[in-house]
């Protein structure tokens, strides 16, 4: 038998060498596991602690829209009301460009062309959700403001259009995977039949992969439902705006609340130790975890394809049909294109600052004065943390999930690492703010802000890994253990060598994700200004970073200075998350052509 399918085997046909037992590998898969499983109770205690500490009417909250802390008046319809609007806004407007967006980069377009259109589009999520935020304040507030005659623009509707820009690239990559695992036989066999490009797509294709194209939109939804920061700047946080039926469509136009903007506001922190105001908050926490739990499991469940269509009958107007189709699509896969350039555009001439070097070398001064210096120093650090974290929290769980598990405790675990990651981070923001800055007295912590973005990067390297080794033919692993090896050498020699590309892929992807992160940090790791560039311990030791130090200034929209500093300090966390991103294709190539 020839050995060299084995990393750590002889080349000689016949002599081999048995690579020692490495006993970090069960201690790592199992710590992976455990330390997952806590994160996830960590937040679901956080919640129900809250539920403790006061009595909730649920019947009340759930069916009146006051929201009056003094008087203990607590409702909460006026904010589903919201999250529901701005959710079907953005899936309204998503969904159909992302749908055809996706059927034209697999469909149409040659690979040459379409792999780095995908590239493209997919970019837009490196985009931190707070640039989103600038972007709304500079273009979608405007907008609303002149075409609907709305005072400053805040607004549902508002809302609802910077969510759809930023749930877009969810959509159309998902929908790309889902239309990758039709076989081609499907569209062989449809196209015998002598229907032409559209009517294959229509029959054959988009019914074999409507189930994972569905499932797109509902991870869209988990998206849109747990953004905070981006909403957060443009809805108005408006509370108790429920309108009565005949006013629905006029009530898109005004300010309102949803469930994750209340939480993002002032009241948790300040109401951390209130019996009945802390009950609340947790049931809206609860609430929204329940909304983007139900969105994100319903993702992951796999229902059959529907029947193909019936082949459509010959007609004059076929091949017109067909070059309409085509064009349609094509038009959907530059839209999102130029919505990124539009977005880069805005970013360089708003934050020119950041051209200068002098931007990236000099500290802050009062505010909105200076560089970034130290929110560089900052963001570097808390990532950093955060990826010595994520490397082995996410290779333990992703070998778990797919070599160590059975299948059906590989389902739980798969789907319990899809709803981890699908966790809004406000909630993890407040969860850590409870347990590191309170209950173990470390106030603001750089450690608490990187455990926290471990915490959001940890699923995607998990996912990530675990869909890498599903990958592997089933001969390399039966061939190891003809060798002898234990399962522990078997990840030694064959697993980790194939997964490298996919571990450092999700690193590097996970990262970047984190790196644009604000909601964890603003309750646990940062502060404006006063911290010192490098913390110099743990407890009460904070530092500064770019999507805090953005989020703060955009608050001040009104000042030019400080919205310029803004989009400044926009543009280099925008470089640094892409960065990584870039980082990770070539960092892949050349790991798989090895491995």
């Amino acid at each position: 038998m020839t050995t060299g399918l084995l990393h750590g085997a002889s080349p000689v046909v016949g002599v081999t060498r048995r690579p020692r037992s490495p006993r970090w590998v069960p201690g790592l898969t199992a710590g992976g596991g455990v330390l997952s499983v806590l994160a996830g109770l960590f937040v679901v205690g956080f919640v129900l602690a809250g539920l403790a500490a006061g009595d909730v009417d649920w019947r009340i909250l759930l069916s009146t829209s006051t929201w009056d802390a003094p008087n203990d008046a607590y409702g909460v319809t006026a904010m589903l009301w919201g999250t529901a609007v701005v959710s079907v806004i953005a899936l309204c407007l998503a969904v159909p460009v992302g749908w055809a967006a996706a059927t034209a980069l697999h469909e149409q377009l040659p690979p040459r062309l379409a792999r780095p259109l995908r590239s493209g589009v997919e970019l837009l999520a490196a985009v931190p959700s707070i640039v989103y935020g600038l972007v709304g304040i500079a273009v979608v507030r405007p907008f609303v403001s002149t075409v609907g005659n709305v005072p400053g623009g805040d607004s549902l509707l508002a809302a609802g259009l910077v969510l759809a820009v930023m749930v877009l690239p969810t959509i159309v990559a998902v929908s790309v995977d889902a239309l990758a695992a039709v076989p081609d036989s499907a569209r062989e066999a449809a196209a015998a039949l002598g229907l032409t490009r559209r009517e294959v797509i229509r029959s054959a294709v988009l019914p074999l992969a409507g189930p994972g194209m569905r499932a797109a939109v509902l991870l869209g939804l988990a998206r849109a439902l747990g953004e905070t920061i981006a909403v957060f700047l443009v809805i108005g946080r408006a509370d108790g705006r429920l309108p009565d039926p005949a006013s629905a469509l006029s009530s898109l136009l005004s300010p309102g609340q949803t469930l994750t903007t209340k939480l993002g506001g002032p009241e948790p922190v300040l109401a951390g130790a209130v019996g009945s105001h802390r009950a609340a908050l947790s049931a809206v926490a609860l609430l929204l975890l329940l909304c983007v739990g139900g969105a994100t499991l319903a993702s992951s469940r796999r229902s059959g394809a529907r029947p193909a269509r019936r082949t459509p009958y010959a007609g004059r107007f076929r091949l017109a049909h067909d070059r309409t189709a085509t064009a349609l699509r094509t038009a959907a896969v530059v839209l999102p294109l130029l919505l990124l350039a539009g977005i880069a555009v805005l970013a360089i001439t708003r934050g020119s600052a950041a051209l200068s070097p002098s931007f990236w070398l000099e500290d802050a001064v009062g505010a909105s004065g200076g560089g970034v210096r130290g929110q560089i120093l900052g963001t570097t650090l808390l990532v950093i943390a955060a990826g010595i974290v994520t490397l082995p929290l996410g290779l333990g769980l992703g070998l778990l999930i797919g070599e160590y598990a059975g299948p059906r405790t590989r389902r739980v675990l798969h789907t319990a690492t899809l709803t981890l990651g699908g966790v809004p981070t406000i909630v993890l923001g407040l969860a850590g703010y409870a347990f590191f800055s309170t209950a173990l007295g470390w106030g603001k912590s750089w450690l608490a802000g990187a455990l926290l973005l471990a915490v959001v990067a940890t699923p995607v390297v998990a996912l990530t890994t675990a869909a890498r080794l599903d990958q592997l033919a089933s001969v390399h692993r039966e061939a190891a253990l003809a060798l002898g090896l234990t399962r522990s050498q078997l990840v030694r020699a064959v697993l980790l060598p194939h997964a490298r590309p996919a571990l450092l892929t999700g690193l590097l992807l996970g990262l970047a994700r984190a790196a644009g992160e604000t909601a964890p940090l603003l309750f646990t790791a940062t502060v404006f200004a006063g911290a010192t560039a490098l913390p110099l311990g743990v407890v009460q030791a904070p530092v500064q970073s770019l999507p805090t130090h953005v989020f703060a200034l955009a608050q001040d929209a009104a000042d030019p200075a400080a919205l310029a500093a803004a989009w400044g300090a926009g543009v280099v966390l925008v470089v640094l998350a892409g960065l990584l991103l870039l980082a990770a294709v070539p960092a892949r190539r050349r790991m798989t052509a090895t491995a």
